[in-house]
């Protein structure tokens, strides 16, 4: 081979070589949603805000904090995630927000600006949020007063302070858009599964996750690390039965925070059941009993 023909080659091989990376730190396409002539419903979207943790996140309750000023931080093996102001300020939250901003965020893991947010933000399973859930969710979110300051900002090691490879994290691991219909499934699982894998996201810490800090679907349940470091317990169907729970015990448990055996529940729990699953009503809590101890596949 030629002189010329070497040079040829390695300058298409570079080329190619920057189309793809660039293609793979933009991150993928989000898929839009089109809520044209939906009407938000307050009273509804605070519901929403108790079944998807926003009040649990977003505010520092242990402090005393103002709802959704800002959360305390989240502690990782990658460091300290600080859950932002998402009140109606319009320096300091998101008061500059339209919906579609609200949306694409919720389901597409992107700021107004195009960046894409760390996963601690469980985008991944708000991007099977139905439509008016999303609707009503932000007339909530924008009926809440308006708080100034927040949190500082993420302080994580290197080199996950770096925010290029999240767009490669998103084309690698974001899946978009809602479940697929099961019609072979009644309305009581069907809800169950929307509950636990869309606004519950149950997943986010009860599954193991890979050295990119994606989830091992593969080991759906199997247990994972709290972001305090702590072991998350298995909650499929086959361990929890084992550890002698039924479903009444966990609808139970996730209402009052109680366990089987008098115990109550700790660590991150507490909070989700203090600020969300104690909110939830019987129905959903018995739907999502039932979901977790029928899966869809056996596990």
């Amino acid at each position: 081979m030629t002189r010329r023909r070497l040079f040829l080659l390695a300058a298409i091989i570079v080329t190619a070589g920057g189309f793809f990376t660039f293609w793979l730190f933009q991150g993928p396409a989000i898929v839009d949603r089109d809520l044209t002539g939906l009407e938000g419903d307050v009273g509804r979207g605070a519901y929403i805000a108790r079944l998807t943790g926003c009040i649990a996140c977003h505010t520092n309750i242990k402090a005393g904090g103002k709802v959704l000023a800002g959360g305390a931080p989240i502690v990782t093996e990658f460091g300290s995630f600080y859950p932002p102001n998402i009140t109606p300020h319009e320096s300091d939250g998101i008061g500059t927000w339209d919906l579609d901003d609200f949306t694409r965020a919720l389901t597409g893991g992107k700021s107004p600006q195009g960046h894409a947010y760390y996963p601690s933000f469980p985008y991944a399973f708000y991007t099977r949020l139905e439509d008016q859930d999303i609707v009503d969710l932000w007339a909530a979110v924008k009926s809440v007063p308006a708080v100034a300051g927040g949190p500082p900002e993420h302080d994580l090691n290197f080199p996950f302070n770096l925010r290029l490879p999240l767009g490669a994290w998103q084309r690698l691991f974001l899946k978009q858009g809602k479940q697929p219909d099961l019609p072979d499934r009644d309305a009581k699982w069907l809800r169950g599964r929307y509950l636990a894998e869309a606004t519950g996201h149950c997943g986010a810490c009860h599954t193991p996750r890979n050295l990119f800090g994606a989830r091992k679907t593969d080991e759906q349940y199997q247990g994972g690390l709290a972001p305090e470091g702590k072991k998350v317990p298995a909650i499929t169907r086959v361990a929890l039965e084992k550890a002698g729970w039924t479903e009444r015990d966990l609808a139970y448990a996730l209402k009052t925070g109680i366990l089987p055996d008098g115990d109550a529940f700790g660590g991150a729990m507490t909070e989700v059941v203090q600020a969300g699953t104690r909110f939830w009503t019987p129905e959903d809590l018995e739907a999502i009993a039932a979901y977790i101890f029928s899966p869809p596949d056996e596990n």
